[in-house]
């Protein structure tokens, strides 16, 4: 398949009619295949509106995904309508027309698939083959062929968002590369042949079989065909239930945010704020009381401690005044009564030694301290206030200290509370939004018991309709063994057999290609610390494992995003290799997430070898200067810019690349 002229008009970004020449040239004396068309644009210019209106071309309704429902997809074809600017008149339709080349039954033939469609109307489709129109398809009959030529489920393989793919490293089910290996290498042939025999080897039991059974065989395919279409009934309407659901969420999500910018928020908090108020309020009055306590007891000594070391000072003077004192009275007595007996014994002799003991004792008390007793407490009363200055009230200042603090943080959150009660409006004012909340999520809840009791009725008419297949297969199986000698139905049988087997041999020879061409693949684009891995693959499940030098399995899941890149663009390179077709490669974003050396290896490793046509939309940063001049300029067929106009607000191509390449090229 080749793709030569894609054609837009009124398509996303791009006002009018635009007309993209996307067939690699050669040019004149140089047999140089040059497969790569590369555009550039800044991000919101309009490179992925190309990849998508190839999609949409080729795939239609399936371009948004498979369980997109009729109506969606009539509203996602009106989004893509050019939205023009204010001065400019808003177009009503667009369309998209796609020229490709297929080699059909050993002949290269021209398909022209054109798309139109209007605001809140379905697309038309028409399909041209070497220029004549094929008026006998219609619109399902266009859109099957168009399906056959590139599946699908085998599209993201080769049109794909290169920051996208990172999905396939993920994938440990193996689905996605299941799927693409039974379409790409075939496979898928060989079980549509093996269904064929199936029903084939169905309907010879059953011309076999008596009119009864006939009869019996016909009344069961028709209830499994009205249970058929009344599963899928119920699936289509529990599908609308889950749109109708997620609406409402985000109908409810938006009055939530009308509420918050409202003051729903502190609304709905507000008797909170008022029962802290309470409590603040409580521990307030309880430290208030603590701090009179303490001022009623030591915490007075604390606030003047030099008056108060003046007083202690004070008090210890005239406690050695007392001291001095008292034994000054008690000495004086006892020299009194040692003057009288030394006068009564020794005379004249003992007077004059009395008199010298007095006189020296005089002496002695006259260095002891005196002076007035301003207080004159006892010792008691002196180790209490002592006591109380030195010891208790500094006690008494850390608790003040502690409970002031406090008070201060209860202060502070009461101040808080209150400005958030202030903030808060009345229940008047928000309930109205109030009740269009509850509204909608009555409605949310009772559109959840719709769609779980919808699918739990699909689920019961999908077992009704697998009982009823049950008893056909009982009764085929019935007759296969009254009517065994029938040779047509005997080699039928052996050749459903004879597809198994054959289906299972090529599975294991072309996985077991696909490991090989998936590390050779690897190996050119990973870096020089990765190339030790090798890949297993699963021949039944369809998982890769990633596999170090050491034998050791490595978690895909763990990969950089870059890693991941690099890992699902081999995988893709050996799928094309292995499947031998010739399709177009078509990348979005192909350098976005990696480092400059995983960046080095695709651009000589992988672009200019990907396939026979190779479509690149990139930013300036991705393929630079250096890329498209140095590396790229032998590859590359022809380039365009996309330049987006921010005063029309739309895009236009011209011929060329952010930067010129050769003379040559000019």
């Amino acid at each position: 398949m080749l793709i030569k002229q894609l054609v837009l008009r009124n398509f996303r970004v791009f006002n009018g009619t635009h007309r993209i020449d996307l067939a690699p040239r050669k040019r004149q004396n140089n047999d140089n295949p040059r497969p790569i068309v590369l555009f550039g644009g800044l991000n919101g210019a309009g490179k992925t509106s190309i990849l998508s209106a190839i999609r949409l071309a080729l795939y239609g309704r399936l371009a948004f995904g498979s369980a997109t429902q009729h109506q969606e997809y009539i509203e996602e074809l009106s989004a893509l309508i050019h939205n023009a600017s204010a001065a400019s008149e808003q177009p009503r339709e667009a369309a998209i027309e796609l020229i490709f080349t297929y080699n059909k039954g050993g002949n290269e033939t021209e398909f022209t698939v054109t798309r139109t469609w209007k605001k809140g109307k379905k697309d038309q489709l028409s399909l041209k083959q070497d220029g004549q129109l094929l008026e006998e398809m219609n619109y399902e009959q266009c859109q099957g062929f168009l399906n056959e030529l590139i599946p699908h489920g085998i599209a993201d393989l080769f049109f794909f968002d290169g920051e996208k793919i990172a999905e396939l490293a993920e994938d440990d089910s193996g689905n996605i590369l299941r799927t693409a290996v039974r379409r790409l290498l075939g496979l898928d042939l060989i079980a549509k042949l093996r269904n064929d025999l199936v029903i084939f080897v169905k309907r010879q039991q059953s011309s076999q079989l008596a009119s009864s059974q006939q009869q019996k065989l016909f009344d069961f395919e028709k209830q499994i065909k009205q249970f058929a279409f009344q599963t899928e009934q119920l699936l289509e309407e529990a599908d609308y239930a889950k749109i109708r659901i997620d609406l409402l969420s985000k109908e409810i999500t938006r009055y939530e945010a009308i509420l918050n910018s409202q003051g729903g928020a502190f609304a709905q908090t507000r008797a909170q704020e008022k029962q802290k108020v309470e409590i603040l309020l409580k521990e307030k009055d309880r430290l208030e009381k603590a701090l009179r306590h303490e001022c009623d007891s030591s915490l007075p000594y604390a606030l003047a401690p030099k008056t108060l070391k003046r007083l202690l000072e004070q008090i210890s003077v005239e406690m050695h005044i007392k001291q001095a004192q008292s034994f000054e009275r008690e000495l004086t007595q006892f020299l009194a009564q040692l003057k009288n007996d030394i006068s009564f014994r020794s005379g004249t002799t003992g007077k004059i030694a009395a008199e010298a003991i007095e006189d020296n004792l005089k002496d002695y008390l006259g260095s002891k301290p005196k002076g007035k007793l301003l207080f004159d407490i006892s010792e008691r009363e002196a180790g209490m206030i002592q006591q109380s200055i030195e010891q208790d009230s500094k006690k008494a200042w850390q608790r003040f200290d502690l409970y002031r603090n406090q008070l201060i943080e209860v202060e502070e959150q009461l101040e808080q509370a209150a400005a958030n009660i202030a903030r808060a409006p009345e229940d008047d004012q928000l309930i109205n939004i109030f009740e269009k909340i509850r509204e909608l999520d009555l409605i949310r809840e009772s559109k959840r018991y719709e769609y779980r009791s919808l699918l739990e009725k699909a689920k019961h008419t999908k077992q009704q309709q697998l009982e009823y297949a049950r008893q056909i297969q009982k009764t085929h199986d019935l007759a296969r063994t009254q009517h065994n000698s029938d040779s047509a139905f005997n080699n039928a049988q052996e050749t459903i057999k004879l597809l198994d087997r054959y289906s299972q041999l090529l599975t294991q020879a072309r996985v077991k290609t696909l490991s090989t061409n998936f590390e050779s693949a690897y190996r050119k684009l990973a870096r020089k610390e990765d190339l030790q891995l090798n890949a297993h693959i699963n021949p039944e499940s369809f998982d890769v494992e990633l596999v170090d030098e050491k034998g050791t399995v490595i978690n895909r899941k763990l990969l950089s995003a870059g890693e991941k890149q690099i890992y699902a663009i081999a995988i893709l390179d050996a799928l094309a290799k292995t499947s031998g077709r010739n399709l177009p490669v078509i990348i979005d974003t192909p350098l976005g997430r990696l480092d400059s050396q995983h960046r080095d290896k695709l651009i000589n490793n992988y672009f200019p070898f990907a396939s026979h046509q190779v479509v690149l939309l990139s930013t300036d940063t991705e393929v630079d200067e250096r890329y498209f001049v140095d590396q790229l300029r032998d590859d590359i067929s022809h380039a365009y810019e996309i330049i987006f106009n921010t005063h029309t607000k739309s895009s236009a191509l011209k011929p060329g690349y952010f930067w010129e390449l050769t003379k040559e090229a000019l």
